[in-house]
């Protein structure tokens, strides 16, 4: 088995360990319990993923206006799931011409990583639109135009968050590449993904290959933690956004049958839990990566910790989805059947009554929308 050098043995000329393994204890052991678990989370990841696309092929939802960016974004985790599989599969792997192939392994996880974070936005903002959506048919009338452009922007941002992190990472494919920046990849912990060690080139290098694969390395972590916190800015905002309509609902006077209620309050937590996950998840290596780049000799049990818990989440996103996608179906099934329980057991006068108020409601809004 191989074994990788220690902090006191590492001065070859060939062999160059990055920051966050030039501490004074030999990370072997670390390396390995991360590959393993990244390799396990994968597989759970690819597994959640790839039943969200299933259910939503077989029951024809793909198409329908909610559904369609959870595919995408189910679609994206799938792909990254593969990614830190791959990765964690290569780990193991005798070194050499691989190293090509770990760096671009890192790059294609990135963007992977950007657009997920795209589409986790972007599917928060489908499900505001659509709580929105029902609060104005509900109090003030139905707008169509409303709905058709939220659509439009629905359909525009599903686009972009597939092609701008493409053009984001693209400067990194290419100019590591041409500065073989990939020397960096000499070790087989450089193909598991989310790793920010600093790079140390090879004697072989140029000054100015040097200072390239420093800017593409420094380069793709700032896009991360940009894309990121961008996404978190707009995800507080929109949650911030659906609470504070959600409350509006509640004390809005406009009757709603209990069926209604059921689906406003699962697409309610639908808004809170889908973020939730998406913080869970990406949390630790947000902050390991904003500590490594600031500053990259630390506290060494304190990286390990966040190593370890970035290897538990950052891959977990698709099993996270899925848990949350299926427990608010459950819930809205559940609330489905219980409403159906209630009408069966209500007497026809009451049946009636709440038949004749919905009826006035809708007369009365439709008076109010012609006046108005």
């Amino acid at each position: 088995m191989q074994r990788f050098p220690r902090f006191n043995e590492g001065l070859q000329s060939d062999i160059r360990i990055s920051n966050l393994t030039g501490l004074e204890h030999d990370w072997t052991g670390v390396y390995d319990a991360v590959r393993w678990i990244q390799f396990i989370m994968a597989i759970l990841s690819i597994l959640g993923s790839g039943s969200i696309i299933t259910y939503a092929a077989f029951q024809n939802l793909i198409k329908t206006p909610e559904i369609r960016p959870l595919f995408y974004l189910s679609f994206t985790d799938l792909l990254l799931g593969v990614s830190w599989l791959v990765g964690a599969v290569l780990y193991r792997e005798p070194l050499g011409s691989q190293n090509i192939a770990c760096y671009n392994l890192q790059s294609t996880g990135q963007i992977f990583y950007v657009s997920s974070f795209f589409y986790t936005i972007n599917y928060t903002w489908v499900l505001y639109t659509d709580l929105k959506e029902k609060y104005n048919r509900t109090v003030n009338g139905f707008s169509q135009v409303g709905s058709n452009h939220a659509y439009r922007v629905s359909r525009i941002v599903t686009i972009l968050s597939g092609v701008i992190p493409v053009l984001l990472m693209a400067p990194v494919f290419w100019g590591g590449n041409v500065a073989k920046c990939y020397q960096n990849f000499s070790q087989p912990y450089k193909c598991l993904l989310m790793h920010t060690g600093t790079l140390e080139p090879d004697t072989g290098y140029s000054e100015g290959d040097t200072k390239v694969c420093h800017a593409m390395h420094y380069y793709g972590i700032g896009v991360f933690l940009l894309t990121f916190f961008c996404t978190f800015t707009g995800i507080v905002v929109l949650l911030v956004k659906a609470r504070s309509l959600y409350k509006r609902f509640v004390n809005s006077s406009g009757f709603l049958g209990d069926q209604q209620w059921g689906n406003i309050r699962v697409i309610e937590r639908r808004v809170i839990l889908y973020p939730t996950a998406f913080f869970c998840c990406w949390g630790p290596a947000i902050v390991l990566a904003t500590v490594k780049l600031f500053n990259p000799t630390g506290q060494e049990k304190f990286y390990v910790v966040l190593y370890i818990l970035q290897a538990f989440t950052s891959a977990s996103q698709g099993i996270l989805n899925c848990f949350v996608y299926g427990f608010t179906q459950h819930m809205f099934h559940f609330m489905k059947k219980k409403t159906s329980r209630d009408v069966d057991t209500q007497t026809p006068l009451l049946r009636s009554q709440k038949k004749c108020y919905a009826s006035r409601h809708s007369i009365s809004t439709g008076t109010s929308l012609m006046t108005g």
